[in-house]
């Protein structure tokens, strides 16, 4: 896939002391190119979560700046270049319909209800659920639960998605198709993604760049180009290229865990 040189997101300097006097991140450099698919990889405690919060604006620096499209991520954008969040878990209110779940980023900015029904039903099409706009979220699986908190990060056409390690939960059969169905979507709107994982399997599987992280404190150790053209299939996964490519990751995810690390992530 060929990228763009407009830079996305820019990290610059970028530290974090906790009050308790975890020190989660020490300064971060990071850009994430227009149309990337960056992964950040690493054991538990290197900051991933961190980084992903700053970047989206949800946690303040201590120290550097983060720049989306050259703005602060709390910084007004137009529409084509918004950014939407999508956390471990599905985060649904529990009382509302799906339908109402992935309307309520609309409802905040203000979009008129006349708007609201036709995006809200494209968004639930992309991931395939248009025909569970009535249900409660009690009444899905795990992996449907999941597909309505990606619906309602879509239905406001962001240009950057920030993904949390949403899939770590499922079952393998319904995380693999949930990354295939993300790589779709990702090529099709040609959007700008960050992911946290600690798959190494689903970081060489999704992404363009793993960029990967060492603890205590957390730090970018190694970065790696994954070469493999677009579209991706799960056959992929079974090639001596896959193996390489996964191989290279354990071991610097090996080499990155032998630092001492925190009991949970950050």
């Amino acid at each position: 896939m060929t990228q763009s040189t407009a830079v996305a997101i820019s990290v610059t300097g970028a530290d974090k002391v906790y009050p308790n006097g975890t020190h989660a991140l020490q300064p971060v450099d990071l850009k994430v190119q227009q149309g990337e698919f960056v992964t950040l990889l690493g054991p538990s405690g290197c900051g991933k979560s961190t980084l992903l919060k700053m970047m989206a604006g949800l946690l303040p620096l201590d120290n550097g700046s983060v720049q989306v499209w050259g703005q602060a991520p709390d910084a007004r954008q137009p529409p084509e270049r918004s950014m939407a969040f999508v956390f471990q878990s599905p985060t649904l209110m529990p009382w509302a319909t799906v339908s109402q779940n992935v309307s309520l980023p609309l409802e905040l900015a203000g979009v008129p209800k006349a708007e609201l029904a036709p995006r809200v039903e494209d968004a639930l099409k992309l991931v395939g659920l248009n025909q569970f706009q009535g249900h409660l979220p009690n009444a899905l699986s795990g992996g449907m639960q999941m597909r309505v908190s990606i619906a309602r990060a879509f239905v406001t056409n962001p240009s950057i998605l920030l993904m949390d390690e949403p899939f770590g939960a499922l079952d393998e059969i319904t995380r693999h198709k949930l990354d295939a169905e993300l790589l779709e979507i990702w090529r099709a709107r040609k959007l700008s993604v960050v992911f946290v994982t600690h798959s190494i399997h689903e970081a060489v599987f999704l992404s363009s760049r793993v960029v990967m992280m060492a603890a205590r404190p957390g730090r970018i150790v190694d970065e790696f180009e994954i070469t493999e053209p677009y579209p991706r299939t799960t056959d992929f996964m079974v090639t001596s290229q896959f193996a390489r490519y996964a191989k290279q990751l354990q071991d610097s995810l090996h080499r990155a865990s032998a630092e001492p690390v925190g009991s949970q992530d950050l």
